[in-house]
């Protein structure tokens, strides 16, 4: 890499005049200046940008950290933070743990050193050692899709409770009574919100809840599918099921394939989150939408924001779940 002396050299100047046309930090003469650019362009040089960041205290950096980057709910989260982050001129860095608390250990340390300005993290459980090490080191953090116990900050999610509720209550309002569930991992609070969602919905249609219709699963398409075909194989067979993520229905769509069933008339589905692959699946798959967009979005300005007041008090941004009506949901089977 060339140096700022040999471009100094090439244009006749000091490296003084170079570094002042770099930073902007004092006038130089338009000819001085042209020579000077002109240098850089032979030479092929371009300003160390983390040293002058740094020299500011701030690197236009951002951290995300993602627990599993191949589920598309996350990716198309990752996307939008992404997105609103660049709009602003802020790169991010994605790390994605997998789930793993170990991994997400390495990197929090990882983008510590890096010294990004901010992190915008969805924790891998519900609690996270890792990010009370970031906010102890006075690291500006929001967390999105979770909450997270023993700590209090920037949170941006969807009412995943409500979500749950609605889900449920459309299938109730085509005359489903039978209704299976398949939730996420237990210690992960968007899972449990959802099921609680669920189950009141039954409880205010006067239904009991039948513990042997809720399975777990864990996000992933194959644990949809595995639980379906015990639900499917149930006395009574339920009617309809509600999968806690649309990558899991999608795999209860699949089950029912392979039992020879018909969705909606034998069986009905609903999905959450409202991933692109949902309007792609036969039939399309009627699901709870999040508002990616506007939670990617609210994320990266709430870190923003943070970065130039931190003493503002840990604000929490809500968002409404919606239900996005498609094709797995007939009338009663």
């Amino acid at each position: 890499m060339p140096t700022i002396r040999e471009v100094a050299a090439l244009a006749g100047v000091s490296p003084t005049t170079v570094s002042h046309v770099v930073n902007n930090t004092r006038f130089v003469s338009a000819e001085v200046r042209q020579r000077v650019l002109s240098a850089m362009d032979e030479l092929g040089y371009r300003p160390n940008a983390l040293a002058r960041s740094l020299r500011r205290g701030e690197t236009q950096t951002l951290g995300l950290i993602l627990p599993d980057s191949a589920n598309p709910f996350f990716a198309e989260i990752g996307r939008s933070i992404e997105d609103a982050a660049f709009e602003l001129g802020y790169n991010v860095i994605l790390c994605n743990t997998e789930g793993d608390l170990h991994k997400e250990n390495l990197y929090v340390d990882v983008l510590m050193k890096k010294q990004v300005d901010g992190v915008i993290f969805v924790v891998a459980g519900d609690r996270s050692d890792s990010l009370v090490s970031m906010i102890k080191h006075g690291v500006s953090v929001v967390v999105v899709d979770r909450d997270v116990a023993g700590v209090s900050l920037d949170t941006v999610m969807t009412d995943n409770y409500q979500g749950g509720y609605l889900a449920t209550q459309h299938l109730l309002s085509l005359g489903h009574t039978c209704i299976g569930c398949i939730s996420g991992p237990s210690h992960l609070t968007p899972s449990a919100q959802r099921v609680t969602g669920y189950r009141q919905a039954l409880l205010d249609a006067g239904l009991t809840v039948a513990e042997s219709l809720i399975l777990r699963g864990d996000f992933r398409p194959e644990s949809g599918r595995s639980a379906a075909k015990v639900l499917l194989n149930h006395t009574p067979r339920p009617t309809a099921i509600f999968a806690c993520n649309d990558m899991m229905a999608i795999g209860v769509l699949r089950a029912a394939r392979e039992l020879s069933l018909n969705v909606p008339n034998d069986v009905a589905v609903v999905g959450y989150d409202d991933i692109e692959l949902a309007s792609y699946t036969a039939p399309p798959l009627t699901t709870i939408r999040q508002p990616k967009a506007e939670i990617g979005r609210a994320a990266v300005q709430l870190l923003l924001e943070r970065l130039n007041q931190r003493e503002l008090a840990p604000r929490r941004e809500l968002y409404p779940a919606t239900l996005v009506i498609r094709g797995t949901c007939g009338g009663k089977a």
